[in-house]
């Protein structure tokens, strides 16, 4: 077998893994909704990984920080419909200077539990990644809750909500992947 024969071989093998990853829907932890007081919406869904131990900041990198094609393709479209009104891009989350996971800020962070979030003008929100157990038995969830502001953010809000759920499943095979 060539060596290109042999990466498409294992890009199958990765892609067939990820396809067979389970990710279910996750009772939010308790905690979460304190994060921001009054949130108006909070989901939560978790992942079974097997192989090496993973901490809460390399689970949050392996979701965020290489998003897939379709998955950027969004997010550039977000950001071309939210500029004219005056919202945060993920360009402008990348260029603060400050400590990140993907783009977004980190605000708070353990060993077992990540706490990103961006504050803006129609909604605020908290993306939290948390690992629980230890070696081949970790599950790993992401929880997210949004606090809206105003007629914007709740329009946002409902439009988005389809694609976040996509979104943060996709995200979360990653990390088994």
């Amino acid at each position: 077998m060539t060596d290109a024969n042999a990466e498409i071989g294992r890009k199958r093998y990765r892609l067939a893994s990820m396809t067979n990853t389970s990710v279910h829907t996750a009772a939010p932890d308790a905690e979460a909704s304190a994060l921001l007081a009054g949130a108006q919406f909070i989901d939560a869904y978790s992942v079974t990984i097997h192989g090496a131990a993973l901490d809460a900041r390399r689970a949050a990198e392996k979701m965020l920080q290489h998003q897939p094609r379709w998955i950027r393709s969004l997010m550039a479209l977000r950001d071309l419909f939210v500029t004219p009104f005056g919202l945060k891009t993920a360009e402008t989350a990348r260029r603060a200077a400050t400590d990140r996971v993907g783009f977004f800020p980190v605000l708070r962070e353990t060993p077992q539990r990540i706490v990103a979030g961006l504050n803006d003008r129609h909604l605020d929100f908290r993306v939290v990644v948390e690992v629980a157990g230890s070696g081949a038995g970790q599950s790993v969830t992401a929880t997210t809750v949004v606090l809206t502001h105003n007629w914007l953010g709740r329009a946002y809000l409902a439009i988005i909500l389809p694609f976040h759920r996509l979104i943060v499943r996709s995200m979360l095979r990653q990390v088994a992947g």
